[in-house]
Parts: structure tokens; sequence; C-alpha cells
């Protein structure tokens, strides 16, 4: 099974970003040195696996306390502390990989609020932690799939969305779940750029929002969201392509017909709503049929995508009726 129930009795109870590659961090102060050394001679290029992520501030790096753990966590070893925060997509901040941790340091995720309107009983602006507050906040060990056919494993800290729109009440009237960035050009650079229309928008289906996979990170490896990977609040969606996991959430609409996204603005016959994982569907530009593993060198052979990402017995029924080829 690619997906498990934590047993007890086979010693998996003891979380695998716990054993191995969570050591690449814990010894704090030594890494943040190296970091420190790393960043007077890094070039532009090969942030992936860098030291530079130890740059992250002391403060920020604060552990998150009574997490559990969750049955739909993948038993798959978890892409390192490094691989995850020194690779990755957060345009606002810049459009290359290393972008992301070189201009997010002095990002300011606290104070924050959440914006929720539309269709809810419950609308408003609310604070971050007591937008948080009531829920339990689980470790999710998720596979990412990005549309530009790499892949991690990242231990993800998070709360089902599915509890957060119970308490919010929507009504009969909500279909979808729209969401939006922050839109901060002091903060964020990459707002200077047209690549994209800002604010960063993206969007579910209600059946989509309130599966059980689907939640709403506020950390991971145990600890708070490092700022370029989305901090203090982001989404994700483990069986859709990583472009759907919208981070620095800022407002949140129920709303009644299907919500802009800005990649299918962008480029519709590229980019579709849905953005599921799909290996029989390709990228007008590219296969999707196999991808690159974050962490397992350059010369490892890439592997296999599978249907929705491997969680194809949680979410095939959502789109029993839907034809995924025309709605990728």
């Amino acid at each position: 099974m690619l997906i498990r129930k934590p047993s007890k009795l086979d010693g998996s109870d003891i979380r695998p970003s716990e054993i191995t590659s969570k050591a690449n961090y814990m010894n704090r102060r030594q890494f943040m040195e190296a970091g420190l050394k790393a960043g007077a001679i890094a070039g532009s290029a090969g942030f992936a696996g860098s030291a530079l992520a130890a740059v992250v501030p002391e403060e920020r790096r604060g552990k998150i306390p009574d997490i559990v753990d969750s049955e739909f966590s993948t038993d798959e070893a978890p892409n390192s502390y490094d691989d995850i925060t020194t690779y990755n997509n957060f345009y606002e901040f810049g459009t290359g990989k290393g972008d992301p941790v070189r201009n997010a340091q002095d990002f300011e995720p606290r104070p924050w609020t959440i914006t929720v309107e539309g269709h809810a009983a419950k609308t408003g602006t609310f604070d971050f932690d007591d937008f948080i507050k009531p829920h339990t906040v689980e470790e999710r060990i998720y596979r990412m799939r990005c549309v530009e056919a790499w892949s991690m494993v990242i231990p993800w800290v998070g709360i089902p969305l599915a509890d957060i729109i119970k308490r919010l009440e929507p009504t009969s009237k909500a279909r979808y779940v729209a969401f939006e960035t922050l839109n901060d050009r002091k903060q964020m650079p990459g707002l200077r750029s047209r690549v994209l229309d800002w604010p960063y928008r993206e969007g579910l289906t209600m059946e989509e929002a309130t599966n059980p996979l689907t939640i709403m990170a506020v950390g991971l490896y145990g600890e708070t969201l490092p700022n370029q990977n989305g901090a203090p609040l982001r989404l994700v969606v483990p069986w859709k392509y990583g472009f759907k996991g919208i981070k620095s959430i800022v407002k949140i609409s129920f709303v009644e017909k299907q919500p802009p996204t800005s990649w299918n603005m962008s480029a519709p016959h590229e980019y579709g709503f849905y953005a599921n994982v799909n290996p029989e569907v390709n990228h007008p530009r590219w296969s999707q049929a196999r991808e690159r593993r974050i962490g397992q060198g350059v010369f490892a052979p890439k592997q296999p995508t599978l249907m929705f990402n491997g969680y194809e017995e949680y979410v095939a029924d959502l789109y029993k009726d839907l034809d995924l080829r025309r709605n990728y």
C-alpha cells in the first residue's frame, strides 16, 4: 500500500520525519553557521539541498506542539528539509527555484489575518491564531507532484480543510471555495513582474475542498511553515499538481460559480481548473507519464507517475462523471 494507517505494532508510530532526513537540521546553530558561510559563495543556481535553508531565522522555526499522526500519510521516505525549503515555486518571490529562499527571508508572516466571505454563516476577518486554534494539527506525509514533472515527499503539518469549512458553515449556494494570496509588492518582489495577473488565485469544488485528503498546512517537519513554502498558511491538495497549492492565503470565499484561477487565466490551454495529476494527459509541451524525484541525483532514472498521484482510491469518485481529458 502506498498509503497506510500507522501501526504501533510494527514501529511505524515513529514518524519518518523523525528518523532520517530530519537530522539534517536538528543541530540548528551549526547548521546556521554553515548556511551563512554557504551564502557567501553560492551562485544563483543549484539551491536544492544547499545549507541556505538554514537562513530561516530561529524564531520562525518554532516547534508546533501536539501534532498527531494521520492515517493518510504515505510510507515513502520524505525529502530532506533542505530539498523542500530550497527548491520550490513561489512566483511572488521570483520565478527561479532558488528565488523564494533568497527573496522571502525578510517577509513578515505575522501578524496575519484571513478574510472569509461569500455564502457562509461565519464570515469576516479572523486573526491567524484564532483561525487555527479550534483545530487539531496533524502530520500528513504526502507526495507532491509538480506540473513540471518533478516530485517530492513532504511531511506537512496541517488541518483538514473540511474541519475549517464545517466551522464556517457555508450555505447550500456555496459550490466552490476560492482562495487568494497576499498581494504586497513591498514584501514580494516577484509581484513587480507580469508573469501572472496578481494576486494569485486558486479554487476547488466544495467536494474537493471537503475531501479528507485536503489540508491547510501551517508547518512542515514539525515546525512552523518557512516563508518560502507559503507561511503562514497554504493549501495542500496531494492528488493535484503543485500549482493548486496556493500559498500565504489571506482570503477564502464561498462562491456559487467556478472561480478564476491564476494559471488557468494565464494559459487555459495548458493549465486547467482541475489540474489533477494524470499520466495519460500530457502537458502540451511535455509528457506527464514520468517524474523526477528531487534529491535522488541528476542521473537517477525517472519514475512512473501515478494516476491522481497515487491517491486514486480516495478521490476517483469525485470525477466519475467527468471527462478528465477535457477537464484537465
